[in-house]
This record gives structure tokens, C-alpha cells and sequence, in this order.
């Protein structure tokens, strides 16, 4: 087993890493970069090391002063959290070249599936649906064939990003070349590589992901589903298991798939096979994350397990649980500082910061009152877990601790994530990507 493990990462999921070192008895290493100075994890980490400068090149993407401040604490592994290198093949494989253990999947699978093409042929190969898409477009020929085979809409997209950054929607042709030069230039900012491809759009899905285990033996289980479509930006908000209105049987049999083709590709760290569902049934593979999701909570709360404890013990060797099952029911929301209206982030200091201490219902926080809210970093302030023997309660739960979470000196979304848990349409299980923005649109036009 590892002794010390160093945490390349900040916020929320820095904290929860100290805590799972902390109930696995291993000592915690913090970075931190001065706009993080006051986050309250650096006191509860068994050491912390300052970075220099505050942009995420300068501090949480530096490999040299990572790998410089694990080798002066003598750390043993490494943890990069969700974000920043978690999903860099080139990061993984210099920890391991310099004798440290990378805490998640062979520097391999990072590299297959952070490539989004590379990523739909290997799973297209091993059975899963994928719709229609493109290899990487080099030019504008290439992409007007692609266009003329499959008609439109079609969405580009970045070949090596994540989280939505990037995403083009065209509707037609004259569109096309506008669309491939924004995505280009935005991958290239963002991911250091500017590939791009092309594939079909689905209108208004169900974004379903599937939570998979796999250990360094050739095996790999499911821990069932996460409904994720309610997002804004391509981006989550709210995140629940089960899924509501779809079939679980239906279900089941996916997540049970998804863990056959990971075990038969030799997976061996934690992962998320994510998928679209359309209205009329149809599935088909988006991406596979290879790393802990922001979500995981949502999965813990159904199933007992400890997700990140899990990662650790599997890239130091260690077996899978042997029988997991899904209790009640869970639900999470992730708590920003932007303006509910214009989702443009808010910046300030926390001068009241009071995460409520409710049953069933669990906080993760990288912040706490007094600190500041900078503008290099993104703006989550908290996910709220919340947790019931039906899905009604578990949302119920979630209103109150939104209701009674106390935030002053930035603005939040508490408004916009109490204003889709209280939708109609929500509350019957009828949701897709599209909810915030009809929500949005009906509040514009006075229609209930």
C-alpha cells in the first residue's frame, strides 16, 4: 500500500482526497498557489507546499514544480483529482517514470480515450452504439463530404477536450467553416491541440453515464447509472441515480455491458462510459472519462463505497468489492458563484460562508468563510449530496440544504438549481439537455 500521497489538484476535490488518505491512514500532501492560501485544506492535509503564480499554467499544470515538491516530500503517489493533468497521458507516464505511482488508469487509456476518435473506434469495435461521426478534419473538404454523407445538424468538437469547451452546433452548410475555425481555436487554447471532428447532433438527450471499476487483473464491474442531463454550457448541475424514466432493466444491461468491453480492453482504474439517449430511444456512446468525476458523491451515496478510497487501493494493487448493491436514492448539485441570470461567474470574498449540517445530506467544499473567490479557477463553490429512500425525498432534502445554505459576498445559482428541482417536468423524471434553457425561456415569458 502507498504511505504518502501527493494531491495535484485544489477546491473541493483536494479536501476529499485529504479525507480518503485521512480514513486510509496515509499522509496527504497539498499544493496550493496564492490565490488558494486560505482553503481550508491546507491545514488538514499532514503537509502543504506553495506553488508560484496563480494562473493554472503557472501552479496546477506546472509538471516541474509538482513533480519537484513530490520528490522533496517524498510522497509515493500521486493523485491528480478531476481537471488540470487527471486526464494528461504525458503527466501519468513521468510520474511513473520517476518512480511515483499514478493514482488512476496506464498512462495508455488516458491517452486512447482523452483522443475522442481514437476513443469512439476502440469502443465502436468492441460493440457500443455510436452515431454517425467523423475522423479528424483537416479541411474544409473533408468536412462539407462528412456534411453531404450524414446531412445536418452536426456538432464539431474538439478531438482531445472535455466538458463541452469547444462545441460547435451547425445547421447548415454556410455555417460549416465559421464552426471549424471557432473550435480549432478554442482546443488549441484550451487543450493544447487544436484536432477537431465532426459528428452528428442529437436535439435535447438524456446524457446517462455509467460508472465502472476495473482493477489491474483483467476485471471490472459497474456501479450503475448517473442521469446528468440537466446542464448548462455542456456542462452538469445536477446529477442523480437512479436515472428517472428509462427503463432500469434497460439500464442494467448497459452499465453490465459497459463493464464486459472494460474488462475486456484490460481497463484498470476507475472510469465513466458516457452516453446520449435520444427521444426516441435510441443510445449511443459520447466519451469515456478517466478519472474521478465531479459526481462521484451521487454514486457513494447509493452504494456504500468509497469511490476515491477504491481508486488508491486499485493503483497500489488491490482487489475490487466483491458485491456492491444500489440503495435509495441520491441526488447532487453543484453550487457556483455566478449570476444565476447570465451564469458569468461572480468573484469576491466569502464574507459569510455556512454549508448546512443536515441528515442525508452531505457538503464537499473547498472553501470557507473569510476566503476569496478568484477569477483563475472555475467557480464551484460546493456540491450538496443529498440522499433519500425515495426520489422525491432526496430532492426534497436537496431544496432545504439549498434553502439553508448561507452565501454572502459573491452571487450564486442556489435560485437557478431550486427553480429546476421545483419544475413540473423535472419532478416527473422528464428531462434532458435542454431543461435549464426552457426553464429559462418559460421565467422570459411569465408561463408557468
Amino acid at each position: 500500500m502507498l504511505k504518502k500521497i501527493l494531491i495535484a489538484n485544489r477546491g473541493a476535490i483536494a479536501r476529499r482526497i485529504v479525507r480518503a488518505c485521512s480514513e486510509l491512514r496515509l499522509q496527504s500532501v497539498v499544493v496550493y498557489s496564492p490565490a488558494d492560501i486560505q482553503a481550508p485544506y491546507i491545514g488538514e492535509a499532514t503537509e502543504a507546499y506553495p506553488l508560484t503564480g496563480n494562473a493554472s499554467k503557472d501552479s496546477y499544470l506546472d509538471q516541474d514544480q509538482i513533480m519537484s515538491i513530490a520528490h522533496k516530500c517524498r510522497a509515493d503517489g500521486i493523485h491528480p483529482g478531476y481537471g488540470f493533468m487527471s486526464e494528461n497521458a504525458g503527466f501519468a507516464q513521468r510520474v511513473i517514470d520517476e518512480g511515483l505511482t499514478f493514482i488512476g488508469p496506464s498512462p495508455k487509456w488516458l491517452a486512447q480515450m482523452g483522443d475522442k476518435v481514437s476513443a469512439r473506434a476502440a469502443m465502436s469495435e468492441m460493440g457500443m452504439p455510436v452515431f454517425p461521426g467523423s475522423e479528424l478534419i483537416t479541411d474544409i473538404a473533408e468536412a462539407e463530404a462528412f456534411a453531404q454523407r450524414e446531412g445536418f445538424p452536426l456538432v464539431v468538437k474538439p478531438a482531445g477536450g472535455g466538458g463541452g469547451m469547444g462545441m460547435q452546433v451547425v445547421h447548415e452548410k454556410a455555417q460549416l467553416g465559421q464552426a471549424l475555425r471557432q473550435a480549432k481555436a478554442i482546443a488549441s487554447k484550451a487543450f493544447a491541440a487544436s484536432g477537431v471532428y465532426l459528428e452528428r447532433w442529437i436535439e435535447a438527450p438524456r446524457h446517462i453515464e455509467f460508472q465502472i471499476m476495473a482493477d489491474q487483473k483483467g476485471n471490472a464491474i459497474h456501479l450503475f447509472e448517473r442521469e446528468c442531463s440537466v446542464q448548462r454550457r455542456h456542462q452538469k448541475l445536477i446529477e442523480e441515480s437512479p436515472a428517472p424514466g428509462i427503463d432500469s432493466q434497460a439500464l442494467l444491461q448497459q452499465a453490465q455491458a459497459s463493464a464486459a468491453i472494460c474488462a475486456k480492453l484490460g481497463y484498470d482504474n476507475l472510469g465513466t462510459i458516457e452516453t446520449l439517449y435520444t427521444l426516441s430511444g435510441e443510445v449511443g456512446f459520447l466519451e469515456m472519462n478517466t478519472r474521478i468525476q465531479v459526481e462521484h458523491g451521487v454514486t457513494e451515496a447509493v452504494t456504500g463505497l468509497d469511490l476515491v478510497q477504491l481508486q488508491i487501493t486499485l493503483a497500489a494493487g488491490g482487489s475490487l468489492p466483491t458485491q456492491v448493491k444500489r440503495e435509495g436514492f441520491a441526488i447532487e448539485a453543484r453550487l457556483y458563484a455566478e449570476d444565476p441570470e447570465t451564469q458569468f461567474p461572480s468573484t469576491g470574498t466569502l464574507n459569510v460562508f455556512r454549508p448546512p449540517k443536515l441528515f442525508a445530506v452531505r457538503v464537499e467544499t473547498g472553501y470557507q468563510e473569510g476566503q476569496v473567490v478568484s477569477q483563475y479557477y472555475d467557480p464551484m463553490l460546493a456540491k450538496i449530496i443529498a440522499k433519500g429512500t425515495t426520489r422525491e425525498q432526496a430532492i426534497g432534502r436537496l431544496l432545504i440544504a439549498l434553502k439553508a445554505f448561507k452565501v454572502q459576498g459573491v452571487r450564486t445559482n442556489a435560485s437557478l438549481l431550486m427553480q429546476v428541482l421545483q419544475d413540473p417536468a423535472f419532478l416527473r423524471g422528464e428531462v434532458d439537455t435542454h431543461i435549464i434553457q426552457r426553464i429559462q425561456n418559460e421565467k422570459k415569458t411569465g408561463k408557468n
